[in-house]
């Protein structure tokens, strides 16, 4: 069975993603808060495993790993870049089973994670994946919504007033 992973520049996908650039300009945890908030919502409808790589200098306390919303969240150390980890990332990532997808609209990333087996996934493409899942979310709950109850089980009319009798007899 084949694992996907996507590997996620973090601050590039804010850059990009008008909501959050917009977010970005009042707050730029809220904007990380946001992204990461969405990422795991794609996550557990994709099956994906992603992971999500701030770089240093926007983040004090750098250098760490840390799961936030089940994502796997890495803030570079100090004189790393997010190009350079996610580049480590791919190459210990990489195998046979394994296909990685890395989300940046960094041109010269693109090249190099391609160049290590990875695939490119823009900013724009992600935003489009993640838009058409909650298109499919609202679909769902609307259906669900709208649908008859399915777990109810057909009965007589003399059997529903047995069991509403027992139910009124507390």
């Amino acid at each position: 069975m084949r694992e996907d992973i996507l590997i996620v520049d973090g601050y590039n996908i804010i850059g990009a993603w008008p909501s959050l650039q917009k977010l970005k300009q009042e707050s730029l945890e809220d904007a990380r808060d946001e992204l990461l908030s969405r990422l795991a919502e794609y996550q557990a409808f994709t099956g994906m495993k992603v992971i999500v790589v701030f770089d240093a200098h926007q983040v004090p306390g750098a250098g760490r790993k840390q799961k936030e919303y089940r994502l796997e969240v890495y803030y570079t150390r100090e004189n790393e870049t997010a190009d350079e980890r996610i580049e480590k990332l791919v190459k210990q990532l990489n195998a046979r089973h394994r296909q990685i997808y890395v989300a940046t609209s960094d041109y010269t990333e693109q090249h190099v994670i391609f160049g290590s087996g990875a695939l490119r996934l823009s900013a724009r493409e992600l935003l489009i994946n993640v838009e058409n899942m909650d298109r499919q979310i609202r679909a769902r709950v609307k259906e669900t919504r709208e649908s008859p109850e399915k777990n109810k089980i057909p009965l007589n009319e003399e059997i529903e007033k047995i069991f509403e009798k027992w139910r009124r007899q507390k």
